[in-house]
């Protein structure tokens, strides 16, 4: 399954993921049917975090990571798994 896939697969609201066996909670906003997603996670008792907003464009599909390499947001999208 592509990043793509798993991020849009997640449902919308907040729940507890982990990923790399550390608690994180997820919050996931779906709007503009589904061509804008947007998905912010913190290390529950640590510093981590993910930031990232995702556009389905007419062209191709976009990946916007906030304040951090793309490699770092795919990496927790592919890992991460709810609980």
């Amino acid at each position: 399954m592509s990043y793509r896939e798993k991020l849009r697969a997640f449902p919308d609201g907040a729940q507890e993921v982990l990923y790399e066996g550390k608690r994180y909670l997820m919050r996931k906003e779906t709007h503009l049917d589904g061509r804008l997603i947007k998905l912010y996670a913190e290390e529950l008792g640590g510093n981590d975090f993910v930031s990232l907003n995702y556009y389905e464009t007419s062209s191709a599909p976009l990946l916007k990571p906030c304040e951090m390499p793309a490699e770092k947001v795919i990496a927790f999208i592919e890992n991460a798994m709810l609980r």
